[in-house]
């Protein structure tokens, strides 16, 4: 590599043949990633025969988007690992982390390009209120704002786990790589919960009073094992239908208010539920959200109550629940 008397080479030679700019080099220098080996007569930076393979490690450290303390770590952990057989993850935790950086960027990507052709795609007319809706989804969306709505929703004490068992179910996860209309539902869904309608948030159903904070608990523990096997149902196309998701949901309040499942009882739980507070818009959006374009619509926890207070409005022959 080197050509000098004293097996040393300038600035100049070093970014020669290393493909880089002088300016480059006396950046790493100046960093401390690439140390120089002496200083000429004139003050001239020198470096020793080990910069040409040093400077190309941290060219290509860079080119995969690594920071500059992270390349330093990495280099020092390098230099430690040849001095004493040391073994570290520097490099490993760098290259990780990017990753994980990455995925969020191309995540946050697919989001704006579906965003761009849900605004190319719709009518003159509607760009606006598109362009207000849409606006207000950070990218890569969050659902923090769907989290406090819920949180709004259940009974204050509510057991901590019994929160996050809920909001696993209630909080839909978005698409990494979302169709356009999986976009608007998610920013519909988004608008609905930060400014929710009138009435439908704050009020809560007559069995969050009924069980307390505790007794809500065991009440959604009960409710999702009778969602899922609704949900089974709903996924084979039945109609809501009396069975064993039924007799599952119907046993969850009788646990709650302490009594026997009976043909009274279920017309009484019926009625109830009819008159509860109903957020049919926010499951309808979720729906969206979870379900591939052309594929049958996914259950939620939403459309499972549905199904299942109307295979018990059925069974029982009480009103139909009005939707809100």
């Amino acid at each position: 590599m080197l050509t000098s008397h004293d097996g040393l080479c300038g600035i100049g030679e070093l970014a020669e043949r290393a493909g880089v700019t002088v300016k480059t080099v006396r950046f790493y220098s100046d960093r401390g990633l690439l140390p120089e080996a002496a200083r000429s007569a004139g003050g001239h930076r020198r470096y020793g025969s080990d910069a040409l393979g040093r400077l190309r490690l941290i060219r290509s450290l860079r080119a995969l988007g690594l920071s500059v303390p992270q390349v330093r770590r990495v280099l020092e952990e390098d230099a430690a690992g040849g001095e004493d057989g040391r073994e570290g993850g520097a490099l490993e935790n760098a290259v990780a982390g990017r990753l994980r950086e990455l995925g969020s960027e191309l995540r946050a990507l697919r989001w704006r390009e579906a965003a761009l052709r849900l605004v190319q795609e719709c009518p003159p007319g509607e760009r606006a209120e598109r362009l207000s809706v849409i606006g207000g989804v950070s990218l890569p969306p969050s659902t923090d704002p769907l989290v406090r709505f819920w949180r709004g929703w259940l009974p204050p004490r509510m057991p901590a786990r019994s929160v996050r068992a809920f909001l696993e179910v209630a909080v839909p996860q978005p698409p990494d790589d979302p169709a356009p209309a999986q976009v608007l539902a998610f920013a519909h869904l988004n608008a609905l919960t930060l400014a929710p309608c009138p009435g439908t948030a704050r009020p809560q159903p007559e069995a969050h009073r009924a069980a307390g904070a505790r007794g809500a608990a065991v009440l959604y523990a009960g409710l999702a094992e009778a969602y899922e096997l609704a949900g089974v149902q709903m996924r084979r196309g039945r109609d809501p239908r009396p069975g064993e998701a039924l007799d599952s949901f119907v046993d969850a309040y009788t646990g709650v208010y302490g009594t026997r499942d009976s043909p009274d009882f279920r017309r009484r739980l019926a009625g109830q539920l009819a008159d509860d507070p109903r957020i049919d818009r926010y499951w309808d959006l979720v729906t969206e959200v979870v379900t591939e374009p052309g594929r049958r619509p996914e259950p939620t926890p939403g459309s499972a109550h549905d199904w299942l207070l109307a295979a018990l409005v059925g069974q029982t022959g009480a009103p139909a629940p009005s939707a809100v």
